[in-house]
């Protein structure tokens, strides 16, 4: 007879198939994922109206050409910088506060307006427009 008590060993788990099952279901994943692309959504562009609005006096005048130049009240910016579009403005506006009127040909790059209305939020500007020409029908 035996009188010891039986010694039950810890029964070892393997992970290394664990691991690998979830190394395989990971790539099955990740190949088999389709990606769709939120650029096909439709955008209805505003456009403007053909109603004249009345001149505003003393009004600071952002142009941008069809070559992305800038032109701050006929004077040419020596960059297409962001900071150099900055400070021409804060340098204007530093004698007070006007509307900003940013003339955009249509030819003009996106980014450059966009450059310029960059611009003009960083130099503290919140009355700003973009100057349009009535639809001709």
């Amino acid at each position: 007879m035996n009188l010891r008590p039986r010694r039950t060993e810890e029964p070892e788990v393997n992970l290394t198939p664990l691991i690998d099952v979830v190394f395989l279901m990971l790539i099955f994943f990740m190949v088999s994922t389709t990606f769709l692309k939120e650029s096909d959504l439709q955008v209805v562009l505003p456009q403007a109206s053909g109603q004249p609005q009345e001149a505003l006096p003393d009004v600071v005048e952002l142009t941008i050409d069809a070559e992305g130049q800038y032109f701050l009240n006929g004077e040419k910016l020596l960059n297409t910088q962001t900071n150099t579009v900055r400070l021409a403005l804060e340098r204007v506006f530093a004698e007070g506060e006007r509307p900003l009127v940013i003339r955009a040909d249509k030819n003009t790059a996106h980014q450059a307006v966009v450059t310029a209305f960059d611009a003009a939020g960083q130099a503290g500007i919140s009355r700003v427009s973009i100057a349009t020409t009535p639809d001709e029908e």
